[in-house]
C-alpha cells in the first residue's frame, strides 16, 4: 500500500513540477518546437518517469535535473533570440521546395525530401496538383507552408513573390540578395532614399513584389 501512496505522491507531484517548468520556458505549439525544445522536453520526461517507477531514486536529485535543464532552454532561447547564426544552427533555415510553380530538385535532395513527401502534404493541406502551388516552403519544424497560385478573370496565372528577408537583426541576408540578383550596395542604396541611414537599426527588412517593409530596432 505504502508503495502505491508513493507513486501516486511522485506522479502527482512531478506532474505539477513539469506544468511549471514548461509555462515558465514559454509557449510553443507543438509543431513549433524547435531540436533544443524537443530534447529538453524529452530529457524532462525521462527524468520524472525514471523518478516515478524508481522510489528509491531522489525526489530532490531529480527536480534539481529538471530545473537545470529548464535553465539551459531559457538560456539558449535567449542567445538564439540575440543570434541567428546560433538560431540558424540549432533551428535550421526554411528551404523553399517549389519557387514559383517550379519544383526545386536539388533542395529536395539536400533536405532528404522525397515526392511522396511533398505530396502527403500537400494532401493535408487539400491541394489536388503540385500545378496549382505558386510557393512551397519546407519550415524548420517540418511543415510545409503552401502558397497556392492566383489567377485573373482571364484564368491566367499571377506573378508574384513571397516576403523576403533582407536584414534580420541589423544584419544583411548576403544569401537572400543573390537570390533576388541584388547586391549589398542597392540595398543600402535603397533604405538610404527612404531615410534609412545605418543597417544595424533595422530590425527587420523584407521586399516583396518591389516593395519595401522596414522595422526599426526599440530603443530602450
Amino acid at each position: 500500500m505504502e508503495q502505491y501512496l508513493t507513486v501516486i505522491f511522485r506522479t502527482i507531484l512531478f506532474y505539477v513540477l513539469i506544468l511549471i517548468i514548461f509555462r515558465l520556458m514559454g509557449k510553443r505549439e507543438i509543431g513549433e518546437l524547435s531540436i533544443l525544445d524537443l530534447v529538453v522536453f524529452i530529457m524532462i520526461g525521462e527524468l520524472a518517469i525514471i523518478a516515478i517507477e524508481n522510489p528509491k531514486q531522489s525526489i530532490t536529485t531529480t527536480s534539481l535535473s529538471m530545473i537545470l535543464l529548464m535553465f539551459i532552454q531559457i538560456v539558449m532561447a535567449k542567445v538564439s533570440l540575440k543570434s541567428k547564426r546560433f538560431r540558424d544552427f540549432v533551428d535550421g533555415k526554411p528551404t523553399i521546395i517549389i519557387n514559383k510553380g517550379k519544383i526545386d530538385e536539388d533542395a529536395m535532395r539536400k533536405q532528404r525530401y522525397n515526392f511522396d513527401d511533398l505530396l502527403t502534404q500537400l494532401r493535408e493541406k487539400d491541394i489536388r496538383s503540385i500545378g496549382d502551388v505558386e510557393f512551397a516552403i519546407l519550415e524548420s519544424s517540418g511543415s510545409l507552408s503552401v502558397i497556392e497560385k492566383k489567377y485573373n478573370k482571364d484564368g491566367q496565372p499571377q506573378e508574384g513573390d513571397i516576403t523576403i528577408p533582407l536584414i534580420i537583426d541589423g544584419k544583411i541576408e548576403e544569401e537572400n540578395l543573390k537570390r533576388i540578383d541584388k547586391t549589398n550596395f542597392w540595398l543600402r542604396r535603397e533604405l538610404q532614399k527612404m531615410g534609412y541611414q545605418d543597417v544595424r537599426k533595422i530590425s527587420f527588412c523584407s521586399y516583396e513584389n518591389g516593395k519595401f517593409f522596414v522595422d526599426i530596432i526599440d530603443e530602450m
